[in-house]
């Protein structure tokens, strides 16, 4: 374990037998007990957790209103806090004081086991609407700028399916693997690489060239994002594509704000459930989600939602009017289209917003620009892959804060199952008969 690590943790506990940071909504927490785990185990979980603790620690105490911090507490919790997370973003394999298999290393700090592997497993459509074939493909090279991760989750989402049945807007060349959002450790950086090391965890969202349901994955350096050894594989394969679509929709597009009323269609799926947490938990909005069933609409609720419901245009409007004394929403989230779309547009506030987030329902409305006239309303369009290519700034920097957040304990994607990847199949019928919420993902190693 580096030296300087132990030295300053050290030196931190010497000053006082026992600092402790009171916070008004928040259990105590005391560093020493972290340290001594973190001195005497060395362990990687213990690590994580030190580092998440530690960073949390700088937020509540930079909230003069709500912390009491003490004397001298800051700046040596920043020191520790910066040194662990850079360990931990940049993918150092600490040694551990005391012995760990070779098996929990590599897959909590150390590089994956496939990385000299000539060929690995994939998942490959060979027809459009066939299923998918398990393969051993050949290694490639890569070129200046790419990143081969070792993927140990993938997300499954609604394009894929589009993808996989030639539906999508972009048709790709078969035979391929599909799925692009990825979560892993990097095996190999490219010439020219320089925002991920050998051995980091990064998140990638890989739309321009798929592989995701695969053993392994190139990825150009400006698809992937490295995140903490904490964040779980799952996790990092279910969090940036919906939650930094939705927060460009609502932060950035829609300037919602605390106390912003926002009605989300298919609230309880990847991209709805991401903006109820994002509107609710973050923005402090006042929600109302619209989804299939109870079931989902308590899901809905327990993810902070002011109200849910299932969908019935009369039900919705009476539910509008009612939380918003007549007055309609700020903002709508439309991440259904058809008649959804048409029935919500009647609860927009003057002024308000309508985002155009996805069609789920494959049906794409028809709206006359007169309709959009009486309230003042503004229509807006959203797509997290063209902002990659026509602001890669923010699209870099939404992700990041994304993940920052979830970092920060502010957001958490809702996963409701997870799959094999040579179980894809049940993977896709799961979500077709629709009996997914959120995000299902796949486990590929």
């Amino acid at each position: 374990m580096p030296q300087f690590i132990l030295n300053e943790l050290r030196a931190f506990m010497d000053d006082r037998e026992s600092v402790t940071i009171k916070v008004s909504t928040l259990d105590t927490f005391e560093f020493k007990e972290y340290g001594k785990q973190f001195c005497l185990k060395g362990r990687g979980p213990v690590i994580d957790a030190c580092s998440n603790f530690f960073m949390r620690a700088i937020t509540l105490c930079d909230n003069s209103s709500t912390t009491s911090c003490t004397s001298g507490l800051v700046n040596r919790t920043i020191n520790m806090a910066s040194s662990m997370q850079r360990l931990c973003r940049y993918g150092i394999r600490l040694l551990p004081a005391v012995s760990t298999s070779s098996q929990y290393l590599s897959r909590s700090f150390g590089v994956s086991s496939i990385k000299n592997a000539s060929t690995y497993k994939a998942a490959v459509l060979q027809e459009f609407g066939q299923d998918l074939v398990m393969q051993d493909l050949k290694r490639k090279a890569i070129k200046q700028g790419q990143v081969r991760v070792a993927v140990h989750s993938c997300g499954v989402n609604a394009s894929d399916l589009l993808m996989m049945e030639n539906k999508y807007d972009q048709e790709f060349k078969l035979p391929f693997v599909p799925g692009f959002e990825i979560c892993g450790e990097v095996i190999e950086i490219g010439e020219g690489v320089q925002n991920v090391a050998i051995g980091s965890r990064v998140i990638g969202i890989n739309k321009e060239t798929l592989g995701g349901f695969a053993e392994e994955c190139v990825v150009s350096q400006q698809d992937v994002w490295m995140v903490d050894h904490a964040v779980g594989f799952d996790t990092g394969a279910a969090l940036v594509d919906a939650y930094a679509t939705s927060l460009i929709g609502l932060q950035r597009r829609a300037g919602v704000q605390e106390n912003s009323t926002v009605l989300i269609t298919a609230a309880a799926g990847g991209l709805g459930l991401a903006a109820v947490d994002l509107a609710a938990n973050v923005y402090k909005a006042k929600v109302i989600g619209v989804c299939g069933t109870e079931d989902k609409a308590d899901l809905v609720r327990k993810k902070g939602a002011w109200s849910a419901l299932k969908y019935n245009k009369k039900h919705i409007l009476a539910k509008v009017n009612e939380v918003t004394n007549g007055k309609g929403v700020d903002i709508i989230f439309d991440a259904v289209g058809g008649d959804v779309f048409n029935d919500c547009l009647h609860c927009v506030a003057h002024e308000g917003s309508v985002i155009v987030a996805g069609f789920a329902s494959r049906v794409i409305p028809h709206i006359e620009t007169s309709q959009l006239l009486p309230k003042a309303v503004s229509l807006i369009g959203l797509s997290l892959t063209h902002y990659r290519d026509a602001n890669n700034t923010v699209y870099r920097q939404v992700v990041e804060d994304v993940i920052d957040m979830h970092e920060m304990g502010l957001i958490k994607p809702h996963i409701s199952a997870l799959f094999k990847l040579e179980d894809c199949k049940s993977a896709f019928t799961f979500m077709t008969e629709r009996m997914s919420t959120g995000k299902v993902v796949l486990e590929i190693q």
